[in-house]
């Protein structure tokens, strides 16, 4: 029989007995454990489990509580999800005036390089409907003269687009915590300096303006702290003290901002990352056990 490939993920604080627990119920109920990745981050244990469960003696429905309650004895966080019927995650671009990141991120999309989708491009203006349309991309805008209506337009927009991430490519307004709260870790940010370095407006200018000689952007988790969210990637460009303008200084930064925030989305989306006490730690076992198989939806406990 052919393989039927799930992925069991188990996350909680670090203890002994964890792996063999889970590894002698699943051989119990005749499931061939294929591969396993595990490490201990700030005293929080992660394991990916790849497995498969053709030969399983109960059914999925069954399965799935089960490991759910071993996980709640030992106080574990389980999740499982079938590798070969993983869902396209959705990917939703929410942007003011500037396209840089967008085009970016438009540019990776076609070139095949995100494990999901771009489904709509969201902004408080109407500037970069063109950009959108050209990648047949859906664009909504609605003004952000006032906040409260504006935020809960986004936030219906969101939902009807289903987005598992959203993408803020530029967009120069402060995510409220209503927003935050429905999409925890999945806000990802681009922000104009090495945070925790110049924070807030201008970062660029302070940056110029400081003297500093190396210069970068950081993508990151929103949360209701501004620029203050777990890092996902960070880059660097230098500056040359003198000769470069306030002017030079942001079009270098300009340069690398659509790159770190696509790469951070394409980690997202590959499923590397995951927020351990307000810290992003990478998970290579999940995302190499992906690239064994295409994968299009998913059943998640």
């Amino acid at each position: 029989m052919a393989a039927i490939k799930a992925v069991v993920t188990v996350i909680g604080a670090d203890q002994k007995g964890v792996v063999a627990r889970f590894a002698t119920y699943l051989a119990e109920q005749g499931i061939n454990i294929l591969d396993v990745s595990q490490q201990v981050v700030h005293g929080r244990f992660i394991m990916d489990m790849l497995v498969d469960l053709a030969d399983m003696t109960l059914g999925l429905d069954e399965l799935i509580p089960q490991l759910l309650k071993l996980g709640e004895q030992i106080e574990m966080r389980v999740k499982v999800a079938l590798h070969d019927q993983r869902r396209r995650k959705r990917v939703a671009v929410v942007v003011s005036k500037e396209p840089h990141c967008l085009e970016r991120m438009i540019e990776d999309w076609r070139a095949g390089r995100y494990r999901g989708d771009l489904v709509c491009v969201l902004g408080n203006h109407p500037d970069l409907q063109t950009v959108a349309k050209d990648a047949g991309l859906p664009f909504e805008s609605f003004p952000a003269a006032d906040k409260e209506e504006h935020f809960g337009w986004l936030l219906d927009e969101l939902s009807k687009y289903e987005a598992d991430c959203v993408a803020l490519a530029r967009y120069m307004q402060i995510v409220p915590p209503k927003i935050v709260q429905a999409y925890q870790n999945q806000i990802i940010n681009i922000h104009p300096s090495l945070l925790p370095h110049f924070p807030g407006a201008k970062p660029y200018h302070q940056a110029w303006e400081k003297g500093v000689r190396v210069a970068g952007c950081t993508a990151h988790f929103v949360t209701e702290d501004l620029d203050e969210g777990p890092i996902i990637l960070q880059d660097v460009f230098h500056i040359d003290v003198g000769k470069d303008s306030a002017a030079d200084v942001r079009t270098k930064g300009q340069q690398l901002e659509g790159k770190v925030l696509s790469d951070a989305v394409q980690m997202f989306l590959d499923e590397k990352l995951v927020v351990v006490d307000d810290k992003v730690v990478f998970r290579p076992g999940l995302s190499s056990f992906l690239e064994h198989g295409d994968g299009d939806g998913d059943e998640d406990a």
